[in-house]
């Protein structure tokens, strides 16, 4: 599905909007779905656990807390997640690989890439609320992300005709 986030803003003006500070790396311009969150720091392991899941309709939201230290998904990561079926993966951190990631068949966004990778600690938070951005993302509502932006909303947005 193709999404427009400036007419969904149009259509729903009470969805809340990411502050500007993402860059598209994936092969998706565009993409959208129900929010699964994992909160990590510098430890990619609960990401490398969730991209072996069944994504279909779902986007990964990664709060790795704005560190510019460590990618937090790789091209082995994100491979893994297309063909799970997610539709994207967000990542408040950075991501490495960046030109296999462009060619990968899933939405990705991040803060910058960096060619270091994670430690593997197994520590991190699925499913709890993150806040970054001036938006806090809860398990189960709804996020939208094109070349324009990220939008989230409580329920699922419809584009407009």
């Amino acid at each position: 599905m193709q999404y427009v986030t400036p007419d969904l803003c149009d259509a729903y003006p009470d969805v809340q909007v990411v502050e500007p500070m993402f860059a598209n790396f994936g092969g998706r311009d565009s993409f959208g779905g129900e929010i699964v969150t994992i909160k990590c720091h510098e430890d990619n392991s609960v990401v490398k656990a969730q991209v072996d899941q069944p994504g279909q309709g779902k986007v990964m939201v990664v709060d790795g807390g704005g560190s510019l230290r460590r990618a937090m998904l790789g091209d082995m990561l994100a491979e893994k997640a297309a063909k799970n079926g997610w539709e994207g993966i967000i990542v408040y951190g950075c991501v490495r690989d960046v030109d296999v990631l462009a060619q990968t068949d899933l939405g990705i966004q991040a803060l910058a890439s960096h060619p270091m990778k994670t430690d593997k600690r197994d520590i991190g938070d699925l499913n709890v609320n993150v806040t970054f951005g001036g938006v806090t993302f809860r398990p189960g509502e709804f996020v939208y992300a094109d070349n324009n932006g990220i939008i989230v909303s409580a329920s699922a947005l419809r584009m407009p005709q």
